[in-house]
């Protein structure tokens, strides 16, 4: 049986971030997931995961000024003292929060910067963190991005992001699969996760068009789910979507799956 986790960053918006744990767990969810932890005191996140019996499954490294626009700072030259701290203080967290997977949101695209330049900075940084957080047992995960809704991010193929694994050459790094942003880039969406299982540690979830919920759109998510379980599929899947109207409404194609 498939196991999906909420994504508090995008559900159950109609409260206050902290009070969509219980929201979550109300809902049937047993584990959550969010872009960041660090706005939030580590014994408040880790007191309201214990009080509704949820696991931490998933938060990106710091990823630099987010309200200023920026989407990682893996890739981009100059930045790497910060990038290492930022993944010391991701390995904190994780520790207090029992989470064993972070993702990595690589950037935009330095202008101005030749390619050869940010992709040996963004393998280096990436060798950086996949050791520390593997001496800590993380998983260090790196994701593509679609370009439509993120101009400039500089990985958007899954091709890239395992051609970038394969750069790394470490054991510890691994693909997360976001089912809209690839459907959008490419399509293919099944062949491509069971062909790319044993590299893929998360799959995240949101129809297209809209990044709703699914069942809203074009994708034929029974059939993606059927074969991802068929296929052995054991880990979780991020529910990352934007709901079309109040949450709790739109949870009935969950329900072949509680």
């Amino acid at each position: 049986m498939l196991r999906f986790s909420a994504n508090l960053t995008m559900l159950f918006n109609e409260v206050d971030f902290l009070a969509r744990f219980e929201k979550a767990a109300r809902a049937g969810f047993k584990g959550i997931e969010y872009l960041f932890p660090y706005e939030w005191g580590k014994n408040q996140l880790i007191d309201k995961l214990g009080e509704n019996n949820l696991i931490q499954v998933l938060y990106n490294l710091p990823a630099g000024d987010w309200s200023a626009g920026e989407r990682g700072i893996a890739c981009i030259p100059g930045r790497e003292t910060e990038f290492q701290e930022g993944v010391g203080k991701a390995i904190d967290y994780s520790k207090a929060l029992g989470c064993f997977q972070i993702n990595c949101l690589v950037g935009l695209t330095s202008q101005n910067v030749p390619i050869e330049k940010v992709q040996a900075t963004l393998i280096g940084n990436l060798r950086f963190a996949a050791k520390a957080l593997d001496n800590e047992g993380i998983r260090l995960l790196i994701e593509p991005l679609n370009d439509r809704d993120m101009p400039g991010f500089y990985l958007v193929h899954t091709a890239d992001a395992l051609q970038i694994i394969k750069e790394v050459g470490h054991r510890n790094l691994w693909l997360q699969y976001d089912v809209y942003h690839m459907q959008i880039m490419e399509g293919n969406l099944t062949r491509t996760i069971l062909d790319n299982l044993s590299t893929i540690s998360h799959i995240q979830i949101a129809d297209n068009p809209g990044r709703h919920e699914p069942g809203t759109g074009e994708i034929n998510f029974a059939n993606v789910f059927k074969a991802i379980e068929t296929a052995g599929y054991d880990r979780w899947v991020g529910c990352e979507y934007k709901p079309a109207g109040r949450t709790e409404d739109g949870l009935q194609w969950l329900s072949p799956y509680r």
